[in-house]
């Protein structure tokens, strides 16, 4: 979250594309009940688990993301923190590669934000780093290989 101290310093991440919107799920059958069933979306995945598209425009890749498994990605543990607002969205904006995560989170850092998780390289390839943002929603500063690849 934002420090109060820091709230006006101008912080200039390079920021190439929005890679990814998921929602927060703590039911994710219900959310897939709105996002599949009514909407149509193509999401893929097993129910209860992430569930992704990358076929629906202008957007790399919508996702329902139970909260188990953002608390996992987050923090190692399936239980979100009680001391931090429970996320019900996750934004990720990806820079243009992945040695340029580690600058733009030390950005952040300086100008007061605190991260969830310092950089990663997750199995998939991605390189993430993510904080919260003052609305609570998980922001991502990540590099995606495949998505540049479409670029």
């Amino acid at each position: 979250m934002l420090g109060d101290s820091q709230a006006n310093e101008e912080v200039q991440v390079n920021v190439a594309f929005l890679s990814t919107v998921a929602v927060v799920a703590p039911d994710p059958a219900r959310s897939r009940r709105l996002y599949v069933d009514a909407l149509g979306l193509p999401l893929q995945g097993k129910p209860g688990d992430y569930q992704h598209s990358e076929q629906i425009g202008g957007c790399k890749s919508f996702g329902i993301w139970p909260l188990s498994q953002a608390a996992e990605a987050c923090f190692g543990t399936p239980e979100w923190p009680t001391d931090l607002p429970v996320p019900q969205v996750s934004i990720e904006f990806d820079v243009h590669d992945a040695d340029a995560v580690i600058p733009a989170v030390e950005e952040l850092e300086l100008a007061g934000y605190e991260l969830l998780h310092r950089p990663r390289t997750e199995p998939w390839g991605q390189t993430v780093a993510r904080l919260q943002s003052p609305e609570g929603a998980i922001v991502g500063i990540s590099y995606i290989p495949g998505f540049h690849d479409e670029t």
